[in-house]
């Protein structure tokens, strides 16, 4: 946990509002949480925003003391907004990022930057959901928005979010639009928006709307994704941008692609860490993040020279080898910079595939000697999340299993240390037997005693070869030349370490597979392994800037009634030929002592699939949301089902909503989507 800073302890003494409303153009009202110093209205200050729909109330309440609390000691006025229709926010929330969300940004920017406490200059800051719409709206610019820290978010909505991988569909796209299904059907608080408290509620829960069901029917790069990927064009972002994310995440490639290709000042950070702040770095070593933040603040809203843009333009961990395992406390490692990306310092490697091998320098070539694969419904079952979350075993466990419902190609022991930055690419010539297909791809670091850690993967959907937008069949049994591009890594592998590259036609449960199993044939001969290599001295390293320890501000009470509970379950029945994996993840139940307001969360996933069956795979989650306070109780259960047939996609779900005992409201939907070349 980051070290807690008292209130002595910061150069200005904070106050905070529980809530304010902000107007938007069309009359609604948004509910604000701020931190201001209090000084501030005789002297007006920078403003930081974070925008979210995560319920500033009760669920993020104390991480947000942590970190706003923090800034606003800094002499920062600190802006925790809900989104329309969340938390006490009036209105509906009807999906991600749409038009109304970031005209209401723009509103909520124009009011914050005319408050007699601010100097003008805004910022903005957010993990996840607050890191995308930060980008987004810095796109539109909007005067006010000065500086952006986009944490754990993308630059492009189809290809590198939740919802699809190299045209692949990922179960994360379930997992997340069910997640915001609960989240959705909870009302704000009465102490908040008095009386008006249920009909709000019903509002939500009538007009909110199934999302998966609107997620699914864009199985395409199509004008849905384009809206709000920033990767459109990317000059349309003018002020500074300090992007961030880990290992661990699923949003480390878009750090990357920002640095590249962003016009205005840019950094990038990358740390070992999962989907959270880096101050609260899991696995380890966090970092002083909010130190990090205020040095970045001081820069663009201040106009102090601080020296952030003297440093790297990206700043990564270089993870050193470790055994496979499901979580890890810490990822050992050391800090490496870049000083600009494309780096003059990586150099691509090409290896040529033969059956079994990686060919590395020295090695004869072999002849063309085709191999096939049609892999199992089980490979897959270790894959971990697609993102990582704090505290759940959720990465990628030992690959002996996985590799065996694959092709699998070694290379010889490596003779020295290699490190690899960047994003390796399998060029591959290969045919299937059916018109759709899906090929996984892993990399693993292969230790002497044969344990396999994978270090990266990529995906992709071969019916999208061409790219995302002109998707189209396979002509069966034909040779068609593929690139699969895997997700960046920074990885050191030491000498006597061998690289295993695994290829496989299904990934399941991390994504969806094809409507029917997939004879796929290479042709190792006419297929190259690239690798980023790093050749760079030590020396510029060491001299990096050290991270300060982590700290924060103080939370507010909570009292935990209720542990958390978290776990990855696998079940194998050989009886019945199935096999399912339980994903357990319960917040436990908490009270909020100086609101008085205890929150309940908890949710379970399910992924099943019948041996040899691919008709039968299944997705579900059910959530059961609560909040309560003296004889104020209200509950809701959501439950999400997602199954396909080779033409089309299945979506069953429920909500109840109960005050009390009694039941006010449900609904059911079921719901078919055609496949589209997937």
């Amino acid at each position: 946990m980051p070290h807690v800073k008292r209130p002595k302890d910061f150069p200005h003494r904070v106050q905070t509002i529980e809530n304010t409303w902000i107007p938007m153009r069309d009359g609604t009202r948004l509910a604000a949480r701020i931190w201001l110093p209090e000084e501030a209205e005789r002297n007006p200050v920078p403003a930081v925003l974070e925008y979210i729909p995560y319920r500033k109330r009760d669920v993020k309440r104390t991480r947000d003391d942590r970190m706003h609390g923090y800034f606003s000691g800094y002499g920062y006025a600190c802006v925790r907004v809900d989104l329309r229709g969340s938390g006490d926010s009036e209105g509906v929330l009807e999906d991600e990022y749409l038009e109304t969300e970031l005209a209401d940004g723009e509103d909520v920017l124009a009011w914050i930057a005319g408050q007699p406490w601010c100097s003008g200059r805004v910022g903005m800051i957010g993990i996840s959901w607050g890191g995308f719409n930060a980008l987004q709206l810095a796109a539109r610019r909007p005067p006010q928005l000065q500086a952006v820290v986009s944490v754990c978010a993308s630059d492009d909505r189809y290809q590198s979010d939740i919802h699809f991988m190299g045209g692949c569909l990922l179960n994360d796209n379930l997992s997340w639009a069910s997640t915001m299904f609960a989240y959705n059907s909870m009302p704000p608080d009465p102490e908040v928006v008095g009386e008006r408290w249920r009909k709000l509620w019903l509002q939500r829960l009538e007009g909110s709307g199934l999302w998966l069901h609107n997620w699914m029917q864009h199985q395409t790069r199509d004008d849905f994704w384009r809206h709000g990927s920033v990767s459109e064009d990317y000059g349309a972002i003018q002020c500074p941008v300090f992007a961030v994310s880990g290992w661990a995440d699923g949003y480390s490639d878009p750090v990357f692609r920002l640095v590249e290709h962003l016009e205005a000042p840019v950094r990038g950070l990358i740390g070992p860490w999962s989907h959270v702040y880096p101050h609260q770095g899991v696995p380890g070593p966090a970092i002083g993040f909010l130190q990090e933040c205020v040095r970045w603040w001081d820069q663009w809203l201040k106009g102090v020279e601080t020296g952030v843009m003297a440093e790297p333009a990206l700043r990564v961990w270089m993870q050193e080898s470790v055994p496979p395992q499901t979580d890890y406390e810490v990822r050992p490692g050391r800090w490496v910079g870049e000083p600009s990306w494309p780096s003059p310092e990586i150099h691509q490697h090409r290896y040529q595939l033969a059956p079994g091998r990686i060919l590395f320098p020295g090695t004869e070539p072999h002849r063309e000697d085709p191999i096939s694969v049609r892999s199992p419904l089980s490979v897959g079952l270790f894959a971990g999340k697609w993102c990582s979350y704090k505290g759940a075993p959720d990465f990628p466990y030992d690959q002996r299993e996985e590799d065996g419902g694959s092709l699998v190609f070694d290379s010889p022991p490596l003779e020295s240390e290699m490190e690899i930055l960047g994003g390796p690419v399998l060029e591959v010539t290969l045919a299937a037997d059916r018109p759709t297909a899906m090929l996984a791809v892993r990399l693993s670091d292969l230790a002497p005693d044969d344990t396999a850690t994978r270090v990266t993967y990529g995906l992709l959907n071969l019916c999208h070869r061409d790219g995302p937008h002109r998707p189209r069949s396979l002509p069966p049994g034909e040779p068609v030349q593929i690139r699969v591009k895997l997700n960046d890594l920074a990885q050191s592998l030491p000498a006597g370490h061998r690289i295993r590259l695994a290829l496989s036609t299904s990934y399941w449960p991390q994504a969806w597979p094809p409507p029917e199993p997939v004879r796929l044939t290479v042709f190792p001969t006419k297929s190259a392994l690239i690798l980023p290599v790093r050749e760079h001295g030590d020396t510029e390293d060491a001299a990096l800037r050290p991270f300060e320890r982590a700290e924060s501000a103080e939370p507010s009470h909570r009292t935990i009634l209720e542990g958390e509970r978290r776990n990855w379950i696998v079940t194998r029945d050989l009886g019945h030929e199935e096999a399912r994996l339980h994903v357990m993840n319960h917040d436990g139940v908490y009270r909020l002592g100086d609101i008085g307001l205890t929150v309940e969360r908890r949710t379970d996933e399910w992924y099943r699939y019948q041996e040899h069956d691919f008709g039968s795979v299944e997705g579900e989650v059910r959530s059961v949301y609560g909040l309560s306070r003296g004889d104020w109780e209200v509950r809701t259960e959501t439950r999400t089902v997602l199954r396909s047939t080779a033409e089309a996609f299945q979506i069953h779900a429920t909500l109840d909503a109960f005050e009390g005992n009694a039941r006010v409201f449900t609904r059911i939907w079921n719901e078919s989507v055609p496949r589209t070349f997937l």
